[in-house]
């Protein structure tokens, strides 16, 4: 079986596949353009796909000889999952292994929002110190603050602990469902969205996004906020309008921003957000750590060979397929 892997990843995942006696096939180039890309998808059984590369029905329509898919990623909003289940193509992700290490990068960017960290590293950079003002640029305290987690998952829960022990946060969040593990181990409240966004002073966005959830967190959203509230997103920039949000910070309708994710993304070198100093933006590094992406490795391998080997995919993001 023919294996063809869009960019190079840990050495895990390839020898795990080579290994199983398949046929891999790396650009020694990685940087393909949409042709190349479709090209190499034109010539294979399964993909194992880092980044965003579009499944739609274009490209099942143009590449028919595809039979499996397993992303390098958790998300799977790149791919149009009725259409792959329609043609009985598996979609594998890879759930869990990077929860810790994304959530890191939540937790780190509150905290960098918090006091200003990007803001005044960069001062120190440009060689602007600066002289002690008691009222310059302050930052705030996250002890006892409320925590309100939107999408309370596995990486929403290791946000959520972490913000626990730390600083003794109170969480609150909204779910489809209940979440009675987060309930019962940090005392996490259930509330409806309205009181999610009226009641956090740090709002983290940890869900799965959906094409209908776009721009969910816009003008009207931010209004309601706390004046001292912090938004983080490290989901996906299409949560937010990042207009909107420029709007709000410069108003003080909102205190900060911490965002891992853009919208668009990549950011705008000209977007004016990057200019604030109660913003952080990091260009989506939420799985940048080598135990997470030797991790993501291991678990598209294992997907991409337990196809080959005519078993059900143990990471799937389209069930329904079997």
């Amino acid at each position: 079986m023919k294996v063809f892997i869009n960019k190079r990843i840990p050495e895990t995942g390839s020898r795990m596949l080579k290994e199983a006696g398949l046929e891999v096939t790396i650009p020694e180039n990685d940087d393909l353009s949409h042709e190349e890309w479709l090209k190499y998808c034109k010539n294979t059984d399964a993909i194992l796909n880092v980044g965003g590369n579009k499944f739609d029905q274009g490209f099942f329509e143009q590449c028919p000889n595809v039979k499996a898919i397993a992303l390098f990623s958790v998300g799977f909003d790149h791919v149009d999952i009725k259409e792959a289940s329609k043609r009985n193509i598996p979609v594998g992700n890879t759930p869990d292994v990077l929860s810790r290490a994304t959530s890191d990068v939540a937790f780190l960017l509150m905290q960098s929002v918090s006091r200003r960290a990007s803001f005044y590293f960069q001062k120190v950079k440009d060689g602007n110190w600066g002289n002690f003002d008691p009222l310059y640029e302050l930052g705030q305290e996250l002890y006892g603050k409320t925590l309100g987690i939107f999408g309370l998952g596995r990486i929403g829960f290791e946000m959520a602990e972490k913000c626990k022990k730390a600083f003794g946060m109170n969480i609150i969040y909204h779910n489809r469902n209940h979440n009675e593990e987060a309930e019962k181990e940090l005392d996490a409240k259930y509330v409806s969205f309205d009181e999610l966004i009226e009641q956090s002073d740090v709002l983290s966005i940890h869900a799965n996004f959906k094409p209908e959830q776009s721009d969910l967190f816009n003008a009207s959203v931010f209004e309601r906020m706390k004046k001292n509230a912090i938004f983080v997103n490290t989901a996906r920039g299409g949560f937010h309008n990042q207009k909107d949000l420029y709007q709000a910070l410069v108003s003080g309708q909102i205190w900060g921003a911490g965002l891992d994710v853009t919208n668009p993304e990549p950011i705008e070198d000209n977007d004016p957000i990057l200019q604030l100093s109660n913003v952080c933006v990091l260009p989506h590094i939420g799985s940048a750590t080598i135990e997470a992406r030797n991790g993501m490795a291991r678990l598209a391998a294992e997907n991409i060979i337990a196809f080959s080997k005519g078993q059900k995919m143990p990471h799937i993001a389209n069930p329904e397929v079997y």
